[in-house]
């Protein structure tokens, strides 16, 4: 009576009923499920529509659990010809019902709690962004006063240097060989 996903049967025709609705369902209840074409939401009225590619569809298959994908059977098991009709036609319905399965609300909680968590993380970045800059400031004066007296440090040993070697300069011991004799 009802192909489910994973079945061996293959429905080459498309119901006009399913084909008028195919743009705004997910791939995996639009499309067949032994073709593995890529589908394009073309009316969605959201800003998440996307063109998924082939492998994307069998990845997204293998990311469901066996235990999800049966309790998911048994709820559109339990559901009548009228209600998978209404499903199928009815945007509402398909999107109450997609969001009232479990694995929905899972994912969509940890995305919220991921969404919120990153918010907070970015307000405190943002706090801490006048005490970082005043930090670099602060390093900024301190290898720049350490650098002028390394500098100035330098230039004293190099005058040391050359008062040191100064007498034993090829000029300077020419001039006291020609002295001498």
């Amino acid at each position: 009576m009802f192909k489910f996903w994973g079945s061996q049967e293959q429905n080459t025709e498309q119901r006009p009923q399913e084909a008028s609705t195919s743009s705004w369902f997910s791939p995996f209840v639009a499309s067949s499920p032994s073709s593995f074409q890529p589908a394009t939401h073309n009316s969605c009225s959201n800003s998440n529509s996307f063109t998924q590619r082939p492998g994307d569809q069998v990845n997204s298959l293998a990311r469901v659990s066996p235990s999800e994908t049966a309790a998911i059977t048994v709820d559109l098991q339990d559901k009548s010809v009228d209600e998978l009709n209404k499903l199928l036609s009815d945007k509402e319905a398909y999107q109450e019902f997609l969001l009232s399965i479990d694995p929905v609300k899972t994912s969509n909680n940890l995305r919220d709690d991921l969404r919120n968590e990153t918010l907070q993380l970015a307000r405190d970045n943002l706090a801490k962004e006048s005490c970082m800059a005043e930090l670099r400031n602060q390093c900024m004066i301190i290898r720049t006063t350490e650098l002028a007296t390394a500098q100035e440090k330098l230039n004293d040993l190099n005058k040391q240097k050359t008062e040191i070697i100064k007498p034993y300069s090829l000029a300077s011991l020419l001039h006291n060989l020609q002295g001498k004799y």
